[in-house]
């Protein structure tokens, strides 16, 4: 079964807290998801491999410790992913960028494709595929199918916000796939938002309704 990571840094829970409050401004939310992802990034990344190079110093020559030629993707599920992915790649710049376009049927709650354009050599990379949202599972599953049939390997998952139901749909679908989330909140409610939740992610990033 896939490993669940669940973030419980102080500065990402206080963070979250901001993020969920439904006075918080589109301005500040769209902040508050990059500074989240950024923040996650880091501990999503702490496996990857390093090597030892040997370098100068202004002092003396010293033997350190680089990232040993991973090749990474960053692949936002649209739209609402594509507001964790500035924050990452200011962190990783060499990372390369892809994009699977979901959306959700408001009746069948089921996942519907519309876009999906990624890096030619997405198969030899390590992917981190990004939403903030982790509803029913079922664009995260999507996603991460068109990943698969592309001959990637090594995928991870991360989300701001989960539930047991998606979770659970990830984990069965694909358990080798590693999750992180910042938090993982109750229930799905009858129309498939979390509970508490914080509302329509896409909508309160861009403003819409």
């Amino acid at each position: 079964m896939a490993t669940v990571h669940v973030l419980d840094h102080p500065l990402i829970q206080h963070k979250l807290a901001i993020l969920r409050n439904k006075n918080t401004s589109v301005k500040e939310f769209r902040e508050l998801i990059s500074e989240i992802a950024g923040l996650m990034c880091y501990e999503a990344t702490r496996n990857l491999p390093t090597e030892e190079v040997e370098i100068e110093t202004p002092v003396a020559k010293a033997k350190v410790k680089m990232l040993a030629g991973k090749k990474l993707a960053i692949i936002p599920i649209l739209r609402a992913g594509l507001g964790m992915v500035d924050s990452m790649v200011d962190m990783i710049p060499s990372a390369k960028i892809g994009h699977i376009g979901l959306y959700r049927d408001p009746e069948t709650h089921l996942p519907v494709e519309y876009y999906c354009k990624l890096p030619d050599d997405i198969e030899n990379r390590q992917v981190y595929v990004v939403d903030p949202m982790l509803a029913t599972g079922g664009s995260a599953v999507a996603a991460i199918d068109f990943l698969k049939k592309y001959g990637c390997k090594n995928i991870i998952m991360m989300n701001i916000i989960g539930c047991p139901e998606g979770v659970k749909a990830v984990q069965e679908a694909h358990p080798d796939v590693e999750m992180y989330l910042a938090a993982v909140d109750e229930r799905l409610n009858d129309h498939a938002y979390i509970v508490p939740g914080l509302g329509d992610a896409g909508d309160r990033i861009f403003g819409t309704k």
